[in-house]
């Protein structure tokens, strides 16, 4: 009798931020809505370059230091980025992995994010601080894509694991974690608020 196996999983984590932290979703809220209203040098970045709404990525390095919320959400992901690297049996050597980047995100109707990767990080992930109806999912793409070569296209009733792309639609108050070599991106927001999250690196050595 045949035996098929899965080979070569890709890992997903999902879990509340507050599963294993205090962070005060109102609060974080209100912080993401104020440092967008008030870093210019991110405003500009975002007109520059085409961004629609706001990121905090090419202006603000230093979030969990000038906002008490951002300390409490890294010591939330710490603890979670811990769990999943234990889970991926990650030989660290004695060493944990680290924060290396953390920002804002906020996508107003219409806005959207093209697909990506985040080279030189181990873990990457995002928190979800506002998620109103209708706003985008996290569209996951099957990291053998490229390899596919000449197969035929999977049956849209194809099990999760053998489809191109999966869809994950987090709540607010959610985090969700991969890693980093895996391809992602936020389809167009079709709410008509904006959708903030929260999204950040974690590297080793």
């Amino acid at each position: 009798m045949a035996q098929i196996s899965s080979l070569f999983v890709t890992r997903l984590y999902r879990a509340s931020l507050n599963d294993v932290g205090s962070v005060d979703p109102n609060e974080l809220e209100a912080a993401c809505l104020s440092i967008a209203e008030d870093d210019e040098a991110g405003q500009d970045w975002c007109a520059a370059n085409g961004y629609p709404g706001y990121t905090s990525y090419a202006s603000l390095t230093d979030l969990p230091w000038r906002f008490p919320i951002f300390a409490d959400v890294v010591a939330a992901l710490d603890a979670h980025v811990a769990a999943f690297a234990k889970d991926l049996a990650f030989d660290l050597e004695g060493k944990a992995l680290k924060l290396e980047d953390i920002w804002i995100n906020i996508l107003p109707e219409g806005g959207m994010h093209a697909s990506h990767i985040h080279p030189h990080s181990v873990i990457s992930g995002t928190a979800y601080v506002a998620m109103p109806d209708g706003a985008s999912a996290l569209k996951l793409e099957d990291p053998r894509s490229a390899r596919m070569m000449a197969a035929p296209a999977r049956k849209p009733d194809a099990r999760e694991d053998l489809r191109p792309f999966v869809y994950v639609a987090p709540e607010a108050g959610e985090v969700l974690l991969w890693e980093s070599w895996l391809r992602h991106e936020v389809p167009m927001n079709l709410a008509e608020d904006e959708r903030i999250s929260v999204s950040f690196n974690y590297g080793w050595g």
